[in-house]
């Protein structure tokens, strides 16, 4: 190889390995290797993010190096953030964690991007002495980042290391990682507003090419313009984010002088036709990474691609977002609730799978709010959600159906220009219902179902809970590929939610009032084995089995049915079905009652 195929250079590389790997790969190797992935693409999004580049992904391990020594420990940090905030789901000794060790020194680099040398060899042996969810560091990265990052180092002394001559001096770092801040103009702290609060920072040009700030900018004021078109933020308007354009920011400051919680900040890099996104979103009070991704594409339509990243953004934040809100409300001292925070504690009740008393007392959480405001038109549609799943539960009767539709009435009559609020409501409007003898007498207003989730759709197409209700209602009035559609854009909205066996169940039904009997039983087994307390998924298998002519196969699934919904009868289910279709409804009748159900 000719001298000009090697380039000497000084650099920064980050060096990391999942700590345990193997055992964890011997207690469940799939779980391990999604793990995997998901810790890969944090590892990706971070590193190009903070102006690195990743050199090796082989196995467990990541090399990257990056052209300024804060980046790269800008990068470990948040790393080690968000790959926590990753398995937080996971049992304490199923989660997985990387060592990171970061060294600032010589390398030798190839023509072909990989590098050589001490420098690598250092940041090797650096990692291999961090702890599990930790990052070390050599003397020379602590000397460069000193002022620059908003951490501390603890002095760990000169360790010996195999094949480096001379000890090293170690440091481990602590939490933090922000770059310390230019001057921002100062103004006075305003207080956070009662909706989720969000600033989007003017996005990094990395192109090297000024002409390009167009395009990061036109971005950003995209993605501000859909997330407050979509009504659940309080967001930030473009004017006062791009105060911070061109500067290094603190994203507590930032958080404190706009008065939000949550901050989201990218970079945009082109390289001849090609273009990539980043974006990350921190809680700004602690720096806390909720999320990261990286969006690639092409330029040839350069507005296809902007509406394109957007929509993706904005799909990922809306979910993200509400999960760190309903950890913020569950640890906030019951002394100081406002209405706002009583929503949210009502929340994880209304999430599928919840006991009979989270529901109970999520109800009560939903009443305190509306006697604190009584014209809080989010907690009355909130309210009649509520009622609707008492019903669907089992253990509801004709006065939730009377509660439920007041609410529903009242929050559309106060408000018909919040996305959220329409579509809670347009459910309890379709959903909502009672039936004696076969007779109609109280409610399922299809018509004024369908209206409300219209206008849901037309304002805020990409929130959460406006898709998971367009998906219900068209599968009440038998529109069942508009229904699969709809619950496949919830399920592509939020892959991590944890009521995602709601939405799974959606595609079954939608594939049931289709007709299409076999791939409704097949979502119906996954739901039963990956959600086994879920009554609904054991609804869905019995009918499902029902129409194959399986009947003998829906008995055992219809006892476990009856064993999670001890209130559930033939009579009680007839009465407060909501599907439109009678010939549908006498079907699952028949086919609960061959199953066993009582009648």
């Amino acid at each position: 190889m000719s001298g000009a195929e090697l380039k000497q250079r000084l650099a920064a590389i980050l060096a990391a390995d999942a700590a345990g790997y193997s055992r964890l790969m011997a207690v469940d190797e799939r779980a391990t290797v999604a793990a995997l992935d998901t810790a890969r693409a944090v590892f990706r999004s971070q590193i190009e993010s903070c102006q690195g580049r990743v050199i090796d992904m082989a196995g467990d391990s990541v090399l990257a190096v990056f052209e300024t020594a804060t980046g790269a420990v800008t990068a470990a940090l948040a790393i080690q953030r968000l790959v926590d905030a990753c398995g937080e789901s996971a049992p304490e000794d199923r989660r997985m964690r990387f060592r990171i060790g970061v060294h600032l020194g010589d390398v030798i680099e190839k023509a072909d991007g990989t590098v050589y040398g001490d420098g690598v060899n250092i940041a090797a042996r650096l990692q291999g002495l961090a702890e599990p969810g930790g990052v070390s560091v050599s003397e020379s990265i602590r000397t460069a980042v000193k002022g620059k990052v908003d951490t501390s180092f603890e002095d760990c002394g000169e360790q010996t290391v195999k094949n480096i001559t001379e000890p090293v001096r170690v440091f481990r770092v602590a939490g933090g990682g922000a770059a310390v801040p230019a001057t921002v103009p100062a103004r006075g702290a305003p207080a956070l507003p009662d909706l989720p609060s969000l600033a989007v920072l003017p996005f990094s040009n990395l192109s090297g090419d000024p002409e390009q700030d167009y395009f990061a900018d036109g971005m950003v004021e995209e993605i501000i313009t859909a997330l407050a078109r979509m009504g659940a933020f309080f967001v930030i308007a473009r004017n006062s984010s791009f105060v911070y354009k061109g500067k290094a920011v603190d994203i507590k400051q930032v958080g404190r002088e706009l008065g939000v919680r949550y901050v989201l900040e990218g970079s945009v890099r082109k390289s001849g036709n090609r273009v990539r996104i980043t974006g990350q979103l921190i809680e700004a009070e602690n720096g806390h990474h909720i999320w990261a991704d990286r969006f690639d594409g092409t330029l040839e339509d350069v507005f296809e691609l902007q509406d394109r990243i957007t929509e993706s953004i904005v799909c990922a934040i809306e979910p993200n977002m509400r999960r760190a809100e309903l950890e913020r409300a569950r640890v906030k001292p019951a002394a100081n609730l406002q209405a706002y925070d009583l929503v949210l504690r009502a929340l994880p009740g209304l999430m599928p799978g919840s006991t009979i008393a989270a529901k109970d007392e999520a109800l009560s959480f939903i009443r305190r709010a509306l006697e604190m405001d009584p014209r809080y038109s989010l907690a009355k549609a909130m309210g009649a959600f509520a009622h609707l799943q008492r019903l669907a539960d089992g253990f509801g009767n004709a006065d939730d159906v009377k509660t439920g539709l007041r609410y529903a009435d009242e929050a559309l009559a106060e408000s018909n220009d919040n996305a959220g609020i329409l579509s809670c409501a347009g459910l309890a409007l379709g959903s909502l219902g009672y039936r004696a003898l076969g007779i109609r007498v109280l409610g399922f207003r299809y018509d004024e179902a369908e209206r409300a989730i219209e206008r849901a759709l037309s304002l805020s197409p990409n929130l959460l809970m406006v898709q998971f209700c367009a998906g219900m209602i068209s599968s009440i009035v038998s529109k069942g590929d508009a229904a699969l559609g709809h619950f496949e854009r919830a399920i592509r909205i939020s892959p991590l939610d944890p009521g995602m066996g709601a939405y799974v169940v959606g595609t079954g039904l939608a594939h049931l009032v289709s007709g299409r009997f076999d791939q409704a039983l097949a979502v119906a087994q996954r739901v039963v084995q990956e959600y086994p307390g879920f009554s609904s998924g054991h609804r869905l298998m019995v009918v499902a089995l029902g129409r194959l002519g399986r009947i003998e196969e829906a008995k055992p699934a219809a006892q476990r049915l009856l064993e999670l919904a001890p209130n559930f009868t033939v009579s009680r289910n007839q009465s407060v079905s909501p599907f439109k279709d009678p010939e549908f409804r006498k079907r699952a009748a028949e086919i609960f009652r061959a199953a066993g159900v009582p009648k």
